[in-house]
């Protein structure tokens, strides 16, 4: 009986995978959302570590708050770097899920993609992303910031650094950081994790 389910389980997952990565037909068409369900986030495929066009840059998300203080006034917190705790996180952690290694960069992929160089969304999937960033950030730093006062506005930004060329090559690449930084953005109740609420 064990040995069914497990054949059953992998025929399925098999069958789930090539429906991802094959061309459109008529069954990923019907069934796009239940194999999409299926695959992201834990089996996702990315490309871009191979040639032609590898990534050559490591990209930090980073965040802070402005903080409305238990005497009424306006205190900005320092930046802090949510891609460095997601490192740390999966460091020593011999078996990391697709989702812990890849929540916020996915989604910060998704909102670069889905906004303008004045960021501004492209449409309902901007605003989307938009707001999918707004919650991770509040996910993860919201119980953080409560203990400064009430996060009133959150800003975020992204610090790219090029990946230096090995030492064989004659490749010369600047290795000061890019940054690109957001507006500010109020935060609303529908930004904070279940069951929290704003003043």
């Amino acid at each position: 009986m064990a040995a069914s389910a497990v054949a059953v389980a992998v025929a399925i997952h098999l069958a789930m995978m090539f429906l991802h990565v094959a061309p459109l037909n008529t069954l990923s068409k019907s069934q796009g959302k239940l194999i999409g369900d299926y695959v992201y986030p834990e089996y996702e495929q990315n490309w871009k570590l191979f040639a032609p066009n590898p990534l050559q840059q490591n990209i930090a998300v980073q965040v802070r708050a402005e903080l409305r203080t238990r005497d009424g006034g306006l205190r900005a917190t320092g930046w802090t770097d949510l891609t460095a705790r997601d490192g740390q996180a999966i460091h020593h952690n011999l078996l990391p899920s697709h989702f812990q290694q890849n929540q916020l960069r996915r989604g910060w992929e998704n909102y670069l993609s889905s906004h303008n160089e004045q960021n501004r969304p492209n449409g309902a999937r901007g605003e989307l992303a938009e707001r999918y960033i707004r919650r991770i950030v509040m996910q993860r730093m919201g119980a953080e910031w409560a203990e400064g006062g009430q996060a009133e506005r959150i800003q975020v930004r992204s610090q790219t650094t090029p990946v230096s060329p090995p030492p064989w090559s004659t490749e010369k690449v600047s290795d000061k950081p890019e940054f690109r930084v957001l507006p500010w953005w109020q935060v609303t109740a529908a930004d904070l994790p279940e069951g929290a609420t704003t003043k």
